[in-house]
């Protein structure tokens, strides 16, 4: 049976995990499937709703069976109806990016962001922080303007005025850090956890048991030459954006992987506690269009099974 698992530059263990062979080794049949060479979906008004195309290519012919993405696709997928479940995830990612604007701008507070265009890679882990930033300042989702950006894109479009502020991640934020004054409105570190996360579809836990925790071994394992060779893994993005026309300095990347935690670990109570919290504000505020519980996408064997001591395997 092949197994096909999805793979994109910002899920950064499963690009990388792409180009090792680590996963070969325990599944020959393996198929990659580029997320960025599927079919583009229809764009979403980001002030009504959530791109869906992580979990929709779960489960339409020429997806995937297994995808990696930030906090947020998972809480979009269960609110769409899709029966997918949690693999697992990572540490907590607060270095990774944070809610900016330039040092000399009026907007002094979150609640100074009542108005204005906000730039955020819409339907990833920077659709959370911005909701729950404006919660806890007391403003819901219709007091700004949501402005979709590329997921690393947005600080040209700070600094030439087309958004007022920017939820920026490294490292597209080193660029911008480089040649601009930035001020932190407000940081990840406190806010949210912001993990990376795994997840597939239930029939597919239930009917491929060893080929999924083959993927996770694979994972911990490539997750652990990242920790120990980051500047190696970082010649991968820059290789691969290189190819594709673009340039990146290996030297921001390396930086960028030096400062993420890697390793698949168990959900966590607190981790459920978080996703809940933002279903409950994303249905709340429009962004879905039904409740969800998240707890129903939790499979006790994979935390078990992610969570298991195999040092002496």
């Amino acid at each position: 049976m092949t197994v096909r698992v999805g793979y994109f530059p910002h899920n950064n263990s499963l690009f990388v995990l792409r180009h090792t062979g680590i996963l070969e080794r325990r599944l020959p049949d393996v198929e990659w499937v580029d997320l960025r060479e599927l079919p583009a979906k229809p764009a979403v008004n980001p002030e009504n709703a959530l791109p869906t195309l992580h979990s929709d290519w779960l489960f339409e012919e020429g997806g995937y069976d297994v995808i990696g993405t930030g906090f947020t696709p998972p809480v979009t997928g269960l609110a769409q109806g899709r029966d997918l479940v949690y693999i697992g995830i990572s540490g907590p990612r607060v270095e990774n990016g944070r809610l900016v604007v330039k040092a000399e701008s009026e907007i002094n507070t979150v609640e100074d962001l009542r108005g204005k265009r906000v730039g955020i890679a819409h339907g990833s882990w920077q659709t959370t922080l911005l909701l729950f930033a404006l919660d806890q300042a007391g403003l819901t989702w219709s007091d700004i303007v949501p402005v979709d950006t590329d997921v690393r894109g947005g600080g040209a479009d700070l600094f030439d005025g087309t958004i007022d502020a920017w939820v920026g991640a490294y490292p597209g934020l080193t660029d911008i850090e480089a040649n601009h004054e930035l001020r932190t409105l407000i940081a990840t570190d406190g806010l949210f956890s912001h993990p990376s996360l795994w997840f597939t579809r239930r029939d597919f836990a239930d009917t491929n048991p060893e080929a999924l925790q083959a993927i996770i071994e694979a994972l911990q394992e490539s997750d652990a030459w990242i920790e120990a060779n980051p500047r190696e893994a970082a010649q991968i993005f820059v290789d691969d954006i290189e190819k594709r026309g673009g340039s990146a300095s290996i030297d921001a990347w390396e930086a960028a992987l030096r400062g993420r935690p890697f390793g698949v670990n168990p959900v966590t109570d607190e981790f459920l506690d978080e996703q809940q919290r933002a279903a409950d504000l994303l249905l709340s505020n429009g962004l879905l269009p039904k409740a969800v519980t998240v707890r129903e996408a939790v499979v006790p064997w994979i935390s078990e099974f992610v969570g298991s001591d195999r040092s002496s395997i």
